[in-house]
């Protein structure tokens, strides 16, 4: 067996455990060591994409940062602020508010091709777009500058600036891997289902080195078990990265 198979294994083994104990419930999961480069990742169920909730929101910023660029540009007083709201206390109207700015769905699209997304599609309602643990990661490394990113300098700190002061309530997550975390969660309950969607994207510190991890899921009863298997996917991904 070789090496990636075994952190495949070991975070199957850890976290799959609660995932079968719920047909509904499914999962993916994706994380880098940027001290090492190891990287691995793991999905359980029919499919690797899942809505996105939420973790669109970093999407919606990242493709907002690059118009600017584009356009040899600053944010505007007022894109900051939305900003601000949409990253740190979720707000949703931010987020609405900025998905025009951008351009909408057709823009997120460019934005993810243009940032090395392959699996992740944009939807009229931001919300339920599309995207896969493994594209989360992609976009993470270009916003925390890990390889090459057409990312500004400039704009990566006013990105990660937001994520590490998310309010105290909605700073679960990926979080439970380690210290110092910078994130984006999203979290929803699907109409068609009442089952919740629960996802958690971003950087921790853990063993001395900083981690990026992406998981979504999907099929929770409650907001609350969607957490709980979130936190544990992510303690899991880190412990196989051997960062823990």
């Amino acid at each position: 067996m070789d090496a990636r198979r075994e952190h495949l294994t070991d975070i199957a083994g850890i976290v799959g455990i609660v995932a079968t104990a719920d047909e509904n419930v499914t999962y993916g999961v994706a994380v880098r060591d940027t001290a090492t480069g190891r990287t691995t990742a793991h999905h359980h169920g029919p499919t690797p994409a899942h809505p996105s909730a939420s973790v669109v929101k970093l999407g919606i910023l990242v493709a907002l940062l690059l118009r600017c660029q584009d356009a040899g540009r600053e944010p505007t007083a007022e894109e900051r602020v939305s900003a601000a709201q949409m990253m740190e206390r979720s707000d949703n109207d931010a987020a609405t508010a900025l998905w025009h700015v951008i351009g909408g769905a057709d823009a997120m699209d460019a934005a993810h091709r243009r940032l090395g997304l392959r699996e992740s599609a944009a939807a009229p309602e931001w919300g339920l777009s599309r995207t896969t643990a493994t594209d989360q990661l992609t976009l993470l490394a270009a916003v925390f500058g890990e390889g090459a990113t057409p990312l500004s300098e400039r704009s990566r700190a006013f990105a990660v600036d937001l994520m590490t002061h998310v309010v105290a309530d909605q700073a679960w997550g990926v979080s439970a891997a380690g210290s110092a975390p910078a994130l984006k969660n999203g979290w929803m309950p699907l109409s068609a289902t009442g089952l919740w969607v629960v996802n958690s994207v971003g950087r921790v510190t853990a063993g001395g080195r900083d981690v990026l991890v992406a998981v979504l899921s999907g099929g929770h009863p409650t907001k609350d078990a969607g957490i709980a298997l979130v936190e544990r996917a992510a303690r899991a991904a880190v412990s196989a990265v051997g960062a823990r």
